[in-house]
């Protein structure tokens, strides 16, 4: 390690920069160490230090403080692989910048004169060594934390430079001619009004150039038009003073036509300001002559934080500039020698690195590059957006379902343009391909953009990924593969879509919600058989269908669709293969929301038929009580005289019970069951529904399959889940429950604790216990 090297050779430097390098080195290779303790900490769900508290009095040591930054980073399990991933690539290179923030602060406290020494001699080597490595010569430079703060400092020296009087009037000589600054609709979001806001100036001093329209590329600054503008807003009494055009355009990497951008702004005497990420082949041997012409602007901004894979080192921007005095007003130089100090962690890092490795950082991501587009030129369904297929830095890529096997190119002219809902369903599927590719190669770096003609689109830019992520020629190669897997799910979804909703719309009970955010088969909900059902019956129905749908054993991917903006109450199905059987599908969908919805209702409706049944058997009970008085006699009632009366004249009845049927709800006499000595079974119930679709299916094929044996097959690669069989017919049998005189309470109870005890908000009736004198007799 270099700080180790530090260390080692303590004798020959200063005794505190070796202390230094010790020490950080020491700090990293614990910040780095994920695994120590991780066993005992995951044990405890908070841990007592992590919880913030009163400073301590008499302080901590480092190795305290620096496990507690530790635990902080990494102690978020779902993200720690990552971390640690990311930390593993910082390199060698990356400590050296880091250990140039240390060596900022120790140098800080040095003497005036031997500080301004070192800062002057810090900055004009940086700035040398990158003015030689970029093709610019001449150059002043500008190392700032926010990469917008370079063309910030730009505009308030143009402003100075273009208005005389500005440093002692202010803001009044802007009143009279207003400025103007001229930025490319392709810029990044927010970039003018944040330049607005900075300056104190209004949104009317900013101008966006719209892109070509007819001829070249989409994302280019369209010149005639620019020119047009400048006119215009000359005419009117306005003043321009700066273009910001772009070499690689923050979405597709298009660069701008610098070469007639900079003749332009020559000619209406404006300051010619370029960014992107184009600009890192300026390092290389062989450059375009679009990029190339960026060495003639007036100003640009690199960023080598992300191109050479170095943490926390500045934006640069270099610029050329004969009046030192205005660049000072403009807070491009400082005369405090502590703000010089910014350039330190990189002059450390591109020592370190030296010419051969930054060129070689930069070339291995232009590789990367070209290794995606020769893997895609033949892959249909797929439409990719380089600016120049021999030198692109970045790489943008979409499915669409219009042109296999044609140009794949997304500026050709003959590319038919997909409007309406197909637009935004294939948007849809590109946010989800992008967002697979993502998940699967995580080492790629892709990302979803989104694109004024093209629209959502997945983007590879290896130059502001590769470096900090370490992308290997193989990562690239999988990232092929992963999408050659991808595009036959995509195709034979976005074709069965349409089946699904025309089936879904025959299907009664069934209802088709169209969603187009959606990335799947397509989104239904089950409204059953009658239309005026509560929200809460239909969200309780559809609940225990997903619920149903989950478990069989298939590998279609049944949801409650996204957390936000989804809609509620229904079920969301996945992507699908080609072998998918669409109607099996529906009409299992509609079978099980119909057992579901009958089950309901039978539990219901026996709930109250058990609880009337009940009242009714006490009422009859009751009265067959009274009546047995009556035939006894008042005699019979008195405990020693009736015991009397029953020895000399015994009183015989048959017993009169009852019985009741669940099945028919109804309640029955238990004298065929006394007479036969055989409990009746009733009726038999209706079978559950289930799907009419009952087909042979061979071993191992599962549901909503077609037979392998009939099937084309979209892809061979490819595979998406589904579901396994429906075959559950539950068959409820009818219990008739007798309700004796000695047994009321023993045998209508059971049932209704049976079937109520999954509700638990019907209260449970205990029939009374009233028994004939006949059966008191027969028991003595």
């Amino acid at each position: 390690m270099v700080h180790a090297s530090l260390a080692n050779v303590g004798t020959m430097v200063d005794p505190t920069l070796a202390e230094m390098g010790k020490n950080l080195n020491e700090a990293m290779k614990m910040l780095e160490d994920n695994q120590r303790k991780v066993e005992e900490e995951n044990e405890k769900k908070y841990i007592r230090k992590d919880i913030p508290g009163p400073l301590q009095g008499s302080g901590q040591d480092m190795v305290s403080i620096l496990q507690l930054v530790q635990n902080l980073m990494h102690g978020n399990e779902e993200e720690e692989s990552m971390q640690s991933y990311r930390l593993q690539n910082v390199g060698e290179q990356g400590h050296m910048a880091l250990l140039g923030h240390s060596l900022a602060a120790y140098i800080s406290v040095l003497d005036r004169e031997r500080l301004r020494k070192l800062t002057t001699r810090i900055l004009s080597d940086t700035t040398l060594w990158l003015c030689r490595l970029f093709r610019y010569e001449n150059g002043s430079a500008y190392y700032h934390e926010d990469d917008r703060e370079g063309l910030l400092k730009v505009c308030r020296l143009v402003i100075h430079s273009r208005y005389e009087d500005y440093t002692t009037d202010g803001f009044n000589v802007l009143y009279n001619k207003q400025p103007v600054i001229y930025i490319s609709s392709a810029a990044r979001a927010g970039l003018g009004q944040s330049l607005c806001n900075q300056l104190g100036l209004p949104l009317s001093c900013m101008c966006r150039v719209p892109c070509n329209t007819m001829f070249g590329s989409q994302h280019q600054m369209d010149v005639a038009l620019l020119d047009r503008l400048i006119k215009e807003d000359t005419e009117s009494g306005k003043l321009p003073i700066l273009l910001v055009a772009n070499a690689g355009t923050p979405g597709a990497g298009h660069t701008d036509k610098l070469g007639r951008l900079k003749e332009l702004c020559e000619q209406h005497s404006m300051w010619l300001h370029v960014e992107g990420v184009n600009l890192a082949t300026l390092a290389l041997g062989y450059v375009s002559s679009s990029v190339l012409a960026a060495t003639k602007c007036d100003s640009m901004t690199l960023t080598l934080g992300p191109w050479l894979g170095l943490p926390a080192v500045p934006a640069v921007t270099l610029y050329r500039h004969e009046d030192p005095s205005l660049s000072l007003a403009a807070g491009l130089t400082s005369s405090q020698a502590v703000e010089k100090l910014r350039a330190l962690p990189l002059w450390l890092s591109l020592q370190y690195l030296g010419h051969d490795g930054i060129v070689e950082r930069i070339k291995h991501a232009s590789q990367l590059t070209q290794r995606l587009l020769e893997n895609m030129k033949n892959q249909d369904f797929i439409k990719t957006s380089v600016e120049d297929e021999l030198s692109s830095p970045v790489v943008v890529f979409k499915f669409s379902p219009e042109l296999p096997r044609i140009d794949h190119m997304l500026h050709s002219a003959q590319a038919p343009m997909i409007t309406g809902n197909k637009r935004y369903i294939c948007d849809t599927f590109n946010q989800w391909l992008g967002e697979q590719l993502a998940q699967l190669v995580p080492a790629s770096g892709v990302d979803v953009v989104e694109l004024e003609d093209e629209g959502t689109c997945v983007r590879f830019s290896p130059f502001m990924t590769s470096a900090v992520l370490g992308t290997e020629v193989q990562d690239v190669d999988q990232l092929v593969d992963c999408l050659k897997m991808k595009i036959p799910v995509l195709t034979c979804t976005l074709q069965l879509r349409d089946e699904f909703e025309q089936e879904v719309k025959r299907t009664v009970g069934l209802s088709y919600v169209e969603d187009l955010s959606w990335p799947g088969l397509g989104v239904v909900r089950y409204k059953g058989q009658t239309e005026d059902k509560q929200e809460k019956e239909v969200e309780k129905i559809n609940n225990g269908l997903l619920k149903k749908l989950n478990e069989l054993e298939s590998d279609l991917l049944f949801s409650l669709g996204p957390e936000f903006g989804g809609e509620k109450h229904c079920v969301y199905i996945g992507m699908v293969t080609e072998d998918l059987d669409v109607s099996e599908l529906v009409e299992t969908i509609a079978a099980t929301g119909r057992e579901i919805e009958e089950n309901s209702r039978l539990l219901e409706n026996m709930t109250e038929v058990v609880r009337k049944g009940i009242q009714e058997a006490q009422v009859q009970l009751q009265k067959a009580n009274e009546d047995r008085l009556l035939e006894e006699g008042l005699l019979r009632q008195i405990p020693v005289v009736g015991s009397v009366l029953n020895w000399f004249s015994p009183f015989h009845a048959s017993p009169k019970g009852r019985t009741f049927n669940l099945t028919a709800g109804s309640l029955e006499s238990t004298e065929p069951t006394y007479v036969s000595k055989v409990q009746g079974t009733g009726i038999t119930p209706p079978p559950t529904p289930t799907s009419s679709r009952s087909k042979q299916r061979f071993p191992g094929q599962k549901l909503f399959k077609r037979s392998l044996r009939n099937s084309d097959g979209c892809s061979e690669t490819s595979s998406v889940s589904h579901i396994d069989d429906l075959d559950r017919a539950e068959q409820r049998a009818a219990a008739a429950l007798p309700i004796g005189p000695e047994q009321a309470d023993e045998s209508v109870l059971p049932n209704l604790e049976t079937d109520k005890g999954s509700q638990g908000d019907e209260p449970q009736t205990l029939a009374n216990d009233c028994t004939t004198s006949e059966e008191q007799e027969s028991r003595r």
